[in-house]
């Protein structure tokens, strides 16, 4: 079977679950593990045959897919921000809005600590909490490098995926197993990040069964009388220990940004901005100390 013609029975299999585009980009990021090939060269290769055990590899994914399985998870990585990380039914699988939350972060640090221009020797002192697949501590560190950066997560199933991927990507991370409701450091920090879990059990209708079946619900949900639980603590624990001048960054579910800025501002957080996704969705805040 010719490259081509496989990507088109993606299409045609894949029809009730995926519109065209979007089979062939999970298309696209099967061959690409599979045969090896950029997706650029792939474009280019749509009439090259596909050897028989390749071609099972690709069926087999096709199967996987059908099933509901995420592609992520069948290929075992996802890309985000320009790396690629481990992933499996332990973390979250690491999301667009994500990216723009640490690019973010990436855009303030790059102009803060520069003089005219030119990196700044002052170590950035960053802490994660609720590290997952490790994608935003490990990128800050790979685009921050004089960055320290610390992470914490409550599940050692997640701690062990992120450490894997910091060996992988070669960054140094200093990794915490702990619950951000009972943690305490006396440890200060330039900037606090997290994505924590902030979807409400009465939102479970709006998403994605495969979410529902293949992502960890431990980092998904909260109680629907409690919803800003985490952001209430992760905040508490960043009025102690941010520097003077700190800032800390959340993403947030997007039906709470202003329940959030309220929160923080009942907290004395200064400087509050929120900003939206490039959907057009409340979803990164940022607040000073």
């Amino acid at each position: 079977m010719k490259i081509g013609s496989l990507e088109e029975h993606y299409k045609l299999e894949l029809v009730q679950f995926y519109d065209s585009e979007e089979a062939k980009w999970l298309f696209s990021l099967a061959a690409e593990q599979v045969l090896n090939l950029s997706r650029s060269k792939l474009m280019m290769a749509k009439d090259m045959e596909i050897n028989f055990i390749d071609q099972q590899k690709l069926l087999s994914i096709l199967n996987d897919l059908q099933i509901g399985k995420p592609i992520q998870h069948i290929l075992a990585e996802a890309h985000f921000y320009g790396l690629v990380f481990n992933v499996d039914g332990n973390v979250l699988i690491p999301r667009p809005e994500t990216e723009e939350l640490v690019d973010w972060i990436i855009s303030v640090c790059s102009k803060k600590f520069s003089v005219n221009g030119l990196a700044s020797s002052k170590a950035q002192s960053i802490l994660d909490i609720g590290t997952g697949s490790g994608c935003i501590p490990i990128t800050l560190k790979k685009y921050l490098p004089n960055a320290k950066v610390s992470t914490l997560d409550v599940s050692p199933q997640a701690i062990a995926v992120a450490k894997q991927n910091a060996n992988k990507i070669g960054v140094e991370i200093n990794f915490k197993e702990a619950d951000i409701l009972t943690f305490r450091s006396e440890e200060k920090f330039d900037i606090i990040v997290s994505n924590p879990p902030y979807i409400r059990h009465l939102e479970k209708d709006d998403m994605h069964h495969n979410v529902l079946v293949h992502e960890p619900h431990l980092a998904l949900f909260v109680s629907d009388d409690n919803p800003l639980l985490f952001y209430k603590a992760i905040s508490a624990f960043a009025q102690t220990n941010l520097k003077p001048g700190g800032q800390l960054y959340f993403e947030i579910n997007e039906y709470l940004g202003k329940e959030t800025i309220e929160m923080l501002e009942d907290k004395g957080f200064i400087n509050i901005e929120l900003r939206q996704d490039m959907q057009g969705k409340d979803r990164m805040i940022r607040a000073g100390v």
